[in-house]
């Protein structure tokens, strides 16, 4: 499914090099961006805004105060601070730099759904600087109600709350495709298996943020997830890799996407395997799921099985990640050419209505809340 959902389109040409597609897509009023909005998730950055982080991430949902203390101590354990934030303020420094070297030089504003900066006040601070058009990146590459439509609901509900002189805001495609997100993610994972014997062969383990299955049944979740795990492979001449889920939540009963990672690790044990690397694909920086979810259990189960286990650092501000940003919005404000590999060739821009749309089952839209608040 290619841009049926991109209204503006005027014509569209594509050819095709090797496996690199570029697509040429002339946008009406393309020239009028003038700012870029990165929306983010947010985490807590001192012990004392954990809990109130939490009850934000939750709030109008029935999750148990007692599941709300036991995901508030993965904040503790590194200083009741999640690096999220920080993370998304080196990427805005990078980006910056690339922007005013490569263009388009546009100011770069930054809100959050849960904690701050929240996304309402820096929708206020962009109407009084005068924007009028922006952009948004959303540190999210796939698409899913959690991963994509939900922020898109997030920033209407901020420009609402705004009200009359807010700016209009379009969000950028995902990019599980892109060629510089397959290079960033594949040097990622070259590092991370120089790291390990060259004699002693090593399983990849590619690891994604789990899903219910009702959401996952109505996006392309998997199936861009399984895409970039092959093409990362493929660009490391891995042979043996296998896509699994993380950070699974919600009642025992309700069906999410499998295998776990803990659950696939004891599988690999069985079967003989001794070196494994941890590629956590479906993150773009090493925030809290990360850090505690694979560097602290995944590390400390593999160490009681006796497998030595690497984990590959996500792309955070890997360079041709930053180049990639910019080709994207280069794309929406200068018809720059539409690159993707693969497959499946570029998402659209402009979203359907029925695209990706929210679990209606009350207990799995409580799961989902549930499961983000480990972010």
């Amino acid at each position: 499914m290619h841009d049926r959902g991109a209204l503006r389109i005027q014509y569209r040409k594509a050819l095709k090099l090797d496996r690199l597609v570029w697509y040429w897509m002339p946008l009406e009023n393309n020239d009028s961006y003038d700012a870029l909005l990165v929306v983010s998730f947010g985490g807590p950055e001192r012990p004392e805004d954990v809990m109130p982080f939490l009850e934000n991430v939750v709030r109008g949902r029935n999750v148990p105060r007692q599941r709300l203390l036991e995901v508030a101590e993965h904040y503790y354990h590194f200083g009741g601070a999640s690096p999220i934030n920080q993370q998304c303020r080196q990427l805005i420094a990078a980006l910056r730099r690339e922007l005013a070297e490569q263009g388009p030089d546009l100011p770069i504003y930054w809100g959050n759904r849960n904690w701050h900066p929240f996304l309402r006040d820096t929708i206020v601070q962009m109407r009084d600087d005068g924007i009028r058009n922006a952009l948004a990146y959303v540190t999210s590459g796939y698409s899913s109600y959690s991963g994509c439509r939900q922020y898109r609901e997030d920033v209407a509900a901020a420009q609402a709350a705004v009200g009359e002189g807010g700016p209009r805001i379009e969000k950028l495609r995902v990019f599980y495709n892109h060629p510089h997100f397959i290079e960033s993610s594949a040097d990622r994972l070259r590092d991370a298996l120089a790291k390990l014997p060259a004699d002693k062969p090593a399983y990849v383990v590619f690891t994604a943020h789990s899903i219910p299955l009702s959401m996952a049944q109505t996006s392309d979740y998997q199936q861009q997830l399984e895409e970039t795990c092959r093409l990362v492979a493929e660009a490391c001449g891995v042979d043996h890799w296998k896509l699994v889920f993380q950070s699974r939540s919600g009642a025992p009963r309700q069906p999410w996407l499998e295998p776990d990672i803990l659950a696939y690790l004891e599988r690999l044990h069985q079967i003989g395997i001794k070196q494994v690397v941890i590629a956590p694909i479906g993150f773009l920086s090493d925030h809290m799921e990360v850090l505690y979810d694979l560097d602290i259990e995944a590390k400390d189960l593999a160490l009681e099985l006796g497998i030595t286990l690497v984990r590959a650092d996500t792309v955070g501000t890997h360079p041709a990640f930053v180049r990639m940003i910019r080709e994207l919005i280069a794309e929406r404000a200068l018809n720059a050419p539409r690159l993707a590999i693969g497959r499946y060739g570029p998402r659209h821009d402009i979203c359907e209505a029925d695209c990706c749309p929210a679990p209606q089952h009350q207990g799995t839209r409580r799961a989902v809340n549930e499961s983000v608040a480990k972010q």
